[in-house]
């Protein structure tokens, strides 16, 4: 690939992430009702996948993303806000962001969950300046199928995530590369 168009998609990528960040949900609505999105997008996937209500129970903490939107044409780029739960309470307030490229078009939008099954890796979260998924902890993401078919899972891993409410065009959603860092208060 030649210096030149890698230098266009980086660009380009960083200008799809900006557009993201642009235009914040918490700005916009507030951290009460990120609050309430989180815990309504939580609810309704404990209630229909056993796997997640199992690992809730025995998480230490949960961070909520209840919508992210993507959208990509070759360079791509993802951008949401969640709600980090603990004992079922807000405990902290984070974004997501991620640029991509390749062969990709469309848009959609997704929500996940992180369960964070000790105290270790949910420090990795809490007490660095952004968390980059795929660095550091172990994460398991759970596809659909896994979820279903499983009631229990081992908690052998440090941090399982879940994507749900998918909706939209586009194929494909990795958590690999997404930067995760705490909102301003």
């Amino acid at each position: 690939m030649n210096s030149r168009f890698s230098n266009t998609a980086a660009a380009l990528a960083a200008t799809v992430v900006l557009a993201f960040t642009a235009v914040s949900p918490v700005a916009a609505q507030g951290t009460v009702a990120l609050d309430g999105n989180a815990r309504q997008a939580y609810g309704k996937l404990v209630a229909s996948v056993p796997a997640a209500r199992e690992l809730g129970r025995q998480a230490v903490a949960v961070l909520v993303f209840p919508k992210i939107t993507k959208a990509g044409l070759v360079v791509g780029g993802q951008y949401g806000e969640g709600v980090l739960l603990r004992g079922g309470k807000p405990a902290g307030h984070y974004s997501t962001t991620g640029a991509s490229y390749g062969l990709q078009a469309g848009a959609q939008q997704f929500g996940y969950a992180m369960f964070f099954m000790n105290e270790k890796a949910l420090n990795a979260l809490t007490e660095t300046d952004g968390f980059e998924v795929g660095v550091g902890p172990s994460v398991v993401v759970v596809d659909e199928g896994m979820a279903k078919a499983s009631t229990s899972i081992t908690t052998k891993d440090d941090i399982y995530a879940f994507i749900f409410s998918q909706k939209g065009l586009m194929a494909g959603i990795g958590l690999q590369g997404n930067k995760i860092t705490k909102l301003a208060k």
